[in-house]
């Protein structure tokens, strides 16, 4: 799963830097992603100097030094690898967060995404998008407040010892921003996240399901393994 999505991944990019000289890209982080970004580095011929990248989010009040840092997870998984031409990161330690929000948001509205590399959430958020999701706002970045299923499913990933640890608020990618891509990858293994794959992709688009919206972007792609997808309706 993560070969084949990496191997696209790739495509999109050289094909948007032949085509327009430069790629915007946005990139998804968690544990669901590792194998993903691994592939993704290693793929040969892309001018990773023409690339921009954005993030999805990054916890309120965590200083880049710490483990479950969304920033250092990129970091250490791309920047230090390829070495893209530039990386806006959220910087969730600001002192004013709106603020922050504000300043991602309009070097976002300077480059229009190509390429979106994102996931789904166990209780089905998008990016740090909790349910019932706000599909509505133009906001580019906001400071939103993480559910208690959200916040378990950050310690059951290891990068914290107690519910407790775990920020309240994050700063997230708007929903709306997210759709804004040319194009999406959506890249979601293993068991724990097929409850949230079946009522993401098997239900109607709703904001308690917030990944649904997926549904209505006319260039999203799903990568599921066998795990993710066991609870899928069966197609024709």
């Amino acid at each position: 799963m993560a070969g084949a999505a990496a191997e696209q991944a790739a495509a999109a990019l050289r094909e948007t830097i032949a085509r327009a000289g430069r790629a915007n890209v946005i990139a998804a982080t968690g544990a669901s992603q590792f194998e993903f970004l691994e592939a993704l580095v290693a793929k040969p011929g892309i001018d990773w100097g023409r690339t921009v990248f954005f993030h999805l989010d990054e916890y309120v009040g965590l200083p880049e030094t710490h483990p479950a840092s969304f920033r250092r997870y990129l970091r250490e998984r791309i920047v230090a690898r390829v070495h893209p031409g530039a990386f806006h990161f959220v910087n969730g330690d600001a002192a004013d967060p709106v603020a922050e929000c504000a300043r991602v948001g309009e070097l976002i509205k300077l480059h229009p995404i190509d390429v979106a590399f994102v996931g789904i959430g166990e209780n089905g958020h998008l990016a740090f998008n909790d349910p019932p999701a706000d599909f509505e706002t133009g906001t580019p970045y906001l400071v939103v407040t993480l559910d208690e299923a959200c916040r378990r499913q950050q310690m059951g990933e290891g990068w914290f010892a107690t519910l407790a640890d775990v920020p309240a608020q994050a700063i997230s990618m708007s929903v709306k921003q997210i759709l804004k891509s040319r194009e999406i990858l959506c890249i979601v293994p293993d068991t724990r996240k097929a409850q949230a794959v079946h009522d993401c992709l098997d239900g109607g688009v709703t904001p308690q399901h917030p990944a649904s919206i997926l549904q209505e972007h006319p260039r999203t792609t799903m990568y599921l393994d066998a795990a993710s997808a066991a609870l899928l309706q069966k197609r024709k």
